[in-house]
Formats: structure tokens, C-alpha cells, sequence
């Protein structure tokens, strides 16, 4: 048996096993009457199980009074900007995101379009948990609606960006593949890479939730990718997940720029037309500092996790910000992650620069990263980090998310899941040798622990 995940932002199980219609219902009932009626924006991903998937949260929703904007399979960020504009009370994303496919999961919304924060996702967490809600009657029931234009309305926020000259990419003639790992990117990309002019190879664009591999966007999983941009001669390639949050670059050599690099480049473009603080997480690579300072502007740190970094951004009026996993953050437009807005930014930063992305890429500052998570059995996991900051003690350190050890030009970063029995540890350097050390001392430091 699979393990139900409940998050303030949400719940995320394999279907059929611990994601089942009852604890569907129990969380989505909460939500609704957390939300105290309005209309909800609900829109899903293509996953298999999206559909049934739908009909109970939308019916469950109903139930207990709210109205639905039925918005159909789109991109995350999708629903995000159509709470928005139809001025919703909050949207729920069907989406598991790059989870597997016999996955699926709920995203909670508010008002804002952001994810629920940690106040406002403990309180419907609570509500579910009590189980006491207040159904309707027969005149009480929520409507449902449908609207058709959110995705066309998500682009042409895009395309209406001061940043985009929008002519002159067209002008270019791209030739670009993307692989939309038959999610909901489908629905988005290759029309909208028309729109800007490119020539589209795409790969994997039928929106039927089958995903053909792995579906998150690491270079591991991105094989044919590759081989299509180096056999076709293209200029770049782009991947996103299923719900098309996450952007992957590859370079007109098929290789990949590694994920950490998509929001290094959106933010080394967008600060060189304006100017302001950018917010990113604990866990992002040390280019984002070594960028910003070229600007002269200040970077803020938070916790991993996307609403922590949007709330920042809204706090102190970000001009970017965004996750390390590929996730682009553009208030412009809205403050959640967005793929089709880095690869935006990415051929409008290409344009300017006038040569290949992988010489763009080689402009920015030069890191590697390292990925590691230890199994810890049975042991407690806050003693581990505590233990490795008392063994630190003497050094640079952030305890804000988990324990991170800072130096001049490298770090190593330790986190606990709150879903598995796992440390996960990220490391940095100037070189994939020292980045490796540093993530290995610290692997033997917690196998002495256990």
C-alpha cells in the first residue's frame, strides 16, 4: 500500500489504492465549505483517472453549494491565472503532477490563484478531519459552467508581455521540439510555439495521459528528446510535465542544460530589463546570487516549496522568482510557475543574444549540482539534523528548512521528507567532483547516526 500525501496544498495518492472517491470527497467537502460557496475554477491534467477524478470533486463541490467553472485538461499555471480573471473564490488542478502515472492528486487554490498557505490549508485539513459538513439541499446546489477560453486567455497574457517582441521571434523562425509527455502541455505548447513563429517538431502532444516515459523532465528520461534535436538540426528543445509547471532546456546539441539553468536564464533576462530583488528557495543553484549581483539587486531565500516563493514575491514585489526544478515565476502574469512563460523568455533571450543556447547558457555562472536521498529506517529524522548542525556548528548555517551549510562558492543542503523515510541532500560546487564530496561527507555523517 502506497501512502495518502496530505499537504496544506493538497492530498496526492495512487489511485484506487490510498486516492479513493471517499477520501476525494472528505477533502474536497472541506475545501468548499472552507471556501464558503462562490464559484470554484476546477481543471485537470490528462491523466487516466483525471476524469473520474473530476466528477467527484466537481459533484462534491456542488453538494456543498459552490458553484463550478469547468475549464477542461490545461496547464496548472492555467487554472492558476483563471481564478483571476473570472474572479473565483479558489480552483482546484487535478494534477499528480510528475508523479507517476497510476498517480493522481488535488491542488488547492484561493482567491489569489496561489496554492493554499500553511494557515489556510491547516484549517481545511482540520475541516476534513472533523468530517462534519454541512450539505445541501435540492435548492441549495451548486451550477456548473464551462469555459472555454482559459487557455487562449493564458497565452495572449503571454504574448501581451512589454518583455516579448513578439513580431521579431516570429520573424526568427525557431525550429523547436518539445515533448509535453502527452500531458497537459499538449493542449498549450505547440499551439502557442505557432503562434510565435516556430517550426515545431513536437513529441508525445496528445493530450490522453499515457506518458510514454518517466514523466519528469530530467535528462535521464528525455532520451529521444535529444536524439530528435541533434538528428533534426534544431535551434533548442523544451520539456515540461504533465501538468506543465516545469520547464527542461536542451541545447541545439541535444544536451540537456540541466533544470537548474531555466530559471537562471529567465532570471539573467528579465533583470536585464528590469530591475528588482528576486526570490528563490533554499535549494536552487548559487547562480542565481552570482546573476543578481551582476545587476546589482538582492536575492531572497526560502523554503522549498512553490507558495513559499510566491509569497515572498508578493511580500517585498519581486520582479522573478521561481524553483530550481524548472519552475519560472513571473508576477507579470501570475505568481505560480509556469512553463509556457520560460520558454517565452527563453526565445525572446535567445533572439537578443543572436547565438546558439548553449553559448547563451555558457555566459551564465558555471556549477554543478548534486541529488541524494538516504534511507533512514526507523531513525528520527530531526535528530539527524540535528546532530549534523551540531556537528557544523563552527560553519555558515541555515536552519530556516532543514540544515544548510554554506561557503563562499559551494553548499550542501539537507533536508527530511514529510512523506518518506528520507534525508534528501543537495550539494554544490564548482565542479561535479567537489559537489560530490560535499554531499558524500555529509551522507557518511548520517550513516554514523543510524
Amino acid at each position: 500500500m502506497s501512502k495518502l500525501m496530505v499537504s496544506v496544498s493538497g492530498i496526492r495518492g495512487v489511485v484506487g489504492d490510498t486516492l479513493t472517491p471517499e477520501n476525494l470527497v472528505q477533502f474536497v467537502a472541506a475545501y468548499g465549505q472552507w471556501l464558503g460557496g462562490g464559484p470554484v475554477v476546477v481543471g485537470r491534467d490528462s491523466r487516466v483517472t483525471g476524469e473520474m477524478v473530476e466528477n467527484v470533486v466537481v459533484g462534491t463541490l456542488q453538494a456543498v453549494g459552490c458553484d463550478i467553472i469547468k475549464i477542461g485538461i490545461v496547464p496548472t499555471p492555467t487554472v492558476q491565472m483563471a481564478i483571476e480573471k473570472l474572479g473565483a473564490a479558489g480552483g482546484i488542478a487535478v494534477t499528480a503532477s510528475h508523479n507517476p502515472i497510476q498517480w493522481n492528486a488535488l491542488k488547492l487554490m484561493n482567491s489569489t490563484g496561489m496554492f493554499l498557505d500553511a494557515e489556510q490549508g491547516e484549517a481545511v485539513i482540520e475541516l476534513a478531519s472533523q468530517g462534519k459538513i454541512a450539505w445541501k439541499d435540492w435548492q441549495g446546489m451548486g451550477k456548473v459552467h464551462v469555459y472555454d477560453r482559459a487557455v487562449a486567455d493564458h497565452a495572449e497574457a503571454i504574448l501581451a508581455l512589454p518583455y516579448l517582441d513578439v513580431e521579431a521571434i516570429r520573424s526568427r523562425r525557431f525550429r523547436v521540439a518539445v515533448d509535453c509527455v502527452n500531458g497537459a502541455g499538449s493542449t498549450f505548447l505547440p499551439d502557442f510555439l505557432h503562434k510565435l513563429g516556430c517550426e515545431v517538431v513536437g513529441l508525445n502532444t496528445y493530450p490522453n495521459g499515457l506518458f510514454p516515459h518517466t514523466p519528469e523532465p530530467l535528462p535521464q528520461n528525455l532520451t529521444v528528446l535529444s536524439k530528435t534535436i541533434e538528428a533534426n538540426r534544431l535551434d533548442i528543445g523544451f520539456a515540461v510535465d504533465p501538468d506543465s509547471d516545469r520547464c527542461a532546456i536542451f541545447s541545439e546539441k541535444g544536451e540537456p542544460l540541466v533544470e537548474e539553468y531555466t530559471l537562471a536564464l529567465a532570471v539573467d533576462f528579465i533583470l536585464s530589463r528590469k530591475k528588482g530583488p528576486v526570490v528563490t528557495n533554499l535549494s536552487t543553484t548559487l547562480a542565481i546570487e552570482k546573476i543578481a549581483e551582476r545587476y546589482g539587486v538582492p536575492v531572497f531565500r526560502t523554503k522549498v516549496g512553490e507558495i513559499h516563493v510566491a509569497k515572498k514575491m508578493k511580500e517585498i514585489g519581486a520582479v522573478i522568482g521561481g524553483e530550481g526544478n524548472g519552475g519560472v515565476i513571473l508576477p507579470d502574469v501570475h505568481l505560480g510557475r509556469d512553463a509556457p512563460v520560460a520558454i517565452a523568455l527563453t526565445l525572446q533571450h535567445l533572439l537578443e543574444f543572436g547565438g546558439t543556447i548553449s553559448e547563451l547558457h555558457r555566459r551564465l555562472p558555471q556549477l554543478k549540482m548534486v541529488k541524494k536521498k538516504i534511507e533512514i529506517g526507523a531513525t528520527d529524522p530531526d535528530k539527524i539534523l540535528s546532530e549534523i548542525q551540531r556537528l557544523h556548528k563552527g560553519e555558515n548555517l541555515n536552519t530556516e528548512d532543514g540544515v544548510k551549510i554554506l561557503g563562499a562558492d559551494r553548499w550542501v543542503h539537507l533536508r527530511k521528507s514529510n512523506t518518506e523515510p528520507i534525508i534528501r541532500i543537495y550539494s554544490e560546487a564548482p565542479t561535479a567532483e567537489e559537489a560530490e564530496a560535499l554531499a558524500g561527507e555529509i551522507e557518511r555523517q548520517i550513516q554514523t547516526l543510524q
